[in-house]
């Protein structure tokens, strides 16, 4: 495929011509026009068939040159944002430019559009949800599910760019930072993206459903990821540098840097093929891309037919994921350190040629299970055997074991090559054999390098998500090494190259009185019954940007701290077994399981528990109930009770049910309003079987935060 043009068949629209207004709410523009430069505080209607700026007609140009459009204060949570921005409704050859655009739940929805171009905007800090998996807890409530779009099912997400049956276009020279998803595509063909800063994002740099024919080149996609606290989990959470879903076929993909996402790339063929086993998400070209420092994969790729060539895979969980791939090629790609460099369950005629391998545990991993999930029907109408690959050419140095087979057959294994030495990890594109030169996809214009953002090389443990998303390191920040619940506690100073001095302590000892980004200091945290410690700093260096966009220059004092706030409990916590008889969710079952003999009865700091096998050994796998009961006591002032819970549960203040969450369900949040002073708590919880989770927090002020949507 070659690089598309953008506008084809469109008229290029000038915005030399355009008319020069002010800009006001509820404006449609039909003709080109150029809004008076300004910041304009305008929030967008609350209907999704409404935005600020609705844009209808042909060969049009849209100038948002020096416009900054807020659809908020920049000061609230991210998860307070609404509305869309800008609105384009069909029409051929239509620009936007020079915006920047902030606060809003889609900065730019575009829809049955042929010829879109955006260029040279900034679409930062749109909608994000808070997340609630924090440094040693992770919560369900956080996973993402991209599996159906066929209703815009999509646009509950959010993005800075979503395009919705858009043909032909270019998206070239933006930036979406620090928002949920940066670029959607949906039934979208034909559109070429291309040198966009995508990155830093807590779900998608750029995703695609029922999406063919598009070219995404040198595009800097890197660390959109949630789910990974380093040492605790790293699981991603279904987050992704690129996302390709459902019958997306026949797009290029080169020369990305796509690095620390969830995955790298996330290729899924889609409900239709897993219902009949026919389609896919085939014959899509992935060259010359960065996919490294994934929690989970660099590639993961299944039910599907792709090529993936000269592509660099270092640091992952498994550089290519391929389960169920069958007729792919994957070949000349570098694949260094990572747990398992290729791993493909019910694979058949795939080809492995010309890779390197270098210190991985395990090179190439092929298998086939002899049972297979009972609702998938995949496997009833393809023959799911994993067999017939080709393993030729490849380059194995520092690896462990190179090739691990279970249930496989028709494996040809030849001209491979091996030795005990461990030569580092990838440098710059590999070299594709002359043989297979033809795999590589021609690109006139572009220059055959991947963008290479500053930290997109360091190690996975660069990873640093908080409540709001990954950090950016264009601001100063402190962050555990370890434990959050440490004493002492191990803290590290991040943030652009600059010096820290310590202004200020509350319940805390230590530091040292000053020293330079990049530094790890130890604190003593000393508390009192407020649970409340805080060390505050000031910065001083390089021209930061802080989560929220705010902007200081250089040489100019920054204050940035950290601390918690974990008023003292003591939980009085007891556990039950229950069997049928005593389910707690009938009705007055509860007074006669809690008057049975406990299974466990302590005194605990917390209550703040998660897992799919228990951590506690007294606790069976199912069927168990807490209750725990404590006294509080809190300054004056406003708070928020909050609780996670999976299964059911229930709050007591002060003898008043104020939580009340009494059924079967997946992780839920619910809050209660406190107030300070002296307050009995009361909590009852019980869980039936898989996942648990159970958390309690005391938090400052108010808080109504619902997290991310959830599957649909």
């Amino acid at each position: 495929m070659a690089l598309s043009t953008g506008l084809a068949g469109a008229q290029r629209p000038a915005s030399a011509r355009a008319q020069l207004v002010e800009l006001r709410p509820g404006r449609i523009v039909t003709r080109s026009v150029r809004f008076r430069p300004g910041v304009y505080r305008l929030p967008a209607p609350a209907s999704p068939d409404s935005a600020l700026i609705t844009v209808r007609g042909d060969s049009l140009t849209v100038d948002l040159t020096g416009v900054t459009l807020e659809g908020m204060d920049p000061a609230l949570d991210p998860d307070h944002a609404a509305g869309i921005a800008v609105r384009v409704e069909g029409g051929t050859g239509i620009r936007i430019v020079g915006a920047r655009i902030r606060g809003y739940k889609t900065a730019i929805l575009v829809r049955g559009t042929r010829g879109i171009e955006v260029r040279s905007s900034d679409l930062s800090h749109n909608w994000k949800p808070r997340l609630f998996s924090l440094v040693e807890h992770e919560s369900l409530v956080d996973w993402l599910s991209f599996h159906n779009n066929e209703g815009n099912e999509w646009l509950r997400f959010g993005a800075a760019i979503y395009l919705d049956n858009v043909s032909h276009g270019l998206l070239q020279g933006n930036t979406v930072t620090q928002g949920m998803n940066a670029l959607l595509m949906n039934r979208t063909d034909h559109v070429t993206v291309r040198d966009n800063n995508f990155s830093y994002n807590s779900g998608l740099g750029i995703g695609m459903y029922r999406s063919s024919d598009n070219t995404i080149v040198r595009n800097a996609v890197d660390f959109n990821i949630r789910g990974y606290s380093h040492g605790f989990y790293r699981r991603g959470q279904d987050s992704a540098g690129i996302l390709m879903y459902e019958q997306s076929s026949n797009n290029v993909v080169a020369l990305n840097s796509a690095t620390h996402g969830g995955d790298g790339i996330f290729l899924w063929a889609g409900n239709y093929t897993m219902n009949t086993g026919q389609g896919g998400a085939n014959d899509n070209v992935f060259y010359a891309n960065d996919f490294s420092f994934a929690p989970a994969n660099g590639i993961e790729a299944t039910f599907s037919r792709n090529t993936f060539v000269a592509n660099i895979l270092e640091g992952n969980d498994y550089g290519v994921w391929g389960g169920y791939s069958f007729d792919s090629r994957i070949v000349a790609n570098c694949f260094a350190n990572n747990r398992f460099g290729v791993a493909i369950e019910h694979g058949q005629a795939n080809t492995i040629v010309g890779n390197r391998f270098l210190g991985d545990s395990t090179a190439i991993r092929l298998w086939g299970d002899s049972i297979q999930p009972s609702d998938w029907g995949y496997p009833r109408h393809r023959d799911t055997r994993s067999r017939d690959y080709l393993i030729r050419g490849n380059r194995f140095d520092g690896t462990p074991r190179i090739l691990n087979l279970a249930n496989s057959s028709g494996i040809r294994a030849e001209g491979n090559d091996s030795s005990s030495a461990v030569r580092g990890g990838c440098t710059g594109i590999p070299a594709v054999p002359p043989p297979y030169a033809d795999l590589v996809p021609a690109l006139p214009g572009v220059p055959r390098e991947i963008p290479a953002p500053p930290v997109a090389r360091r190690r996975r443990s660069a990873i640093i998500v908080d409540e709001w998303g990954p950090y950016d390191y264009q601001y100063p920040r402190l962050w555990p090494v370890d434990s959050t619940h440490a004493v002492p506690l191990r803290l590290v100073v991040h943030g652009p190259p600059g010096t820290w001095r310590v202004v200020d302590r509350r319940g805390v000892t230590g530091p040292d009185s000053s020293g330079s980004v990049g530094d790890t200091i130890t604190v003593t945290p000393r508390p009192d019954d407020s649970g409340e410690w805080l060390l505050t700093m000031e910065y001083r260096g390089a021209a930061t940007t802080s989560a929220r966009g705010a902007r200081t220059a250089a040489g100019t004092p920054l204050r940035f701290s950290y601390g918690t706030f974990d008023p003292r409990i003591d939980w009085a916590l007891k556990a039950w077994a229950w069997p049928d008889s005593l389910d707690p969710r009938r009705d007055g079952t509860w007074p006669r399981l809690t008057a049975t003999t406990p299974i466990l009865q302590r005194t605990v700091p917390r209550l703040d528990y998660m897992w799919y096998r228990p951590t506690i050994r007294e606790l069976p796998q199912a069927r168990f109930a807490f209750e725990a009961s404590g006294t509080v006591t809190l300054a004056p002032g406003e708070y928020t009770l909050r609780s996670l819970s999976d299964d059911g549960i229930r709050v007591w203040v002060d003898g008043r049910l104020v939580i009340d969450n009494w059924d079967l369900h997946g992780t839920e949040i619910d809050y209660a309003a406190l107030a300070g002073g002296r307050h009995e708590l009361r909590v009852q919880y019980f869980q039936v079987d898989g996942w648990m989770e159970l958390r309690l927090d005391i938090l400052r002020g108010t808080q109504r935060s619902t997290g991310s949507p959830g599957p649909h």
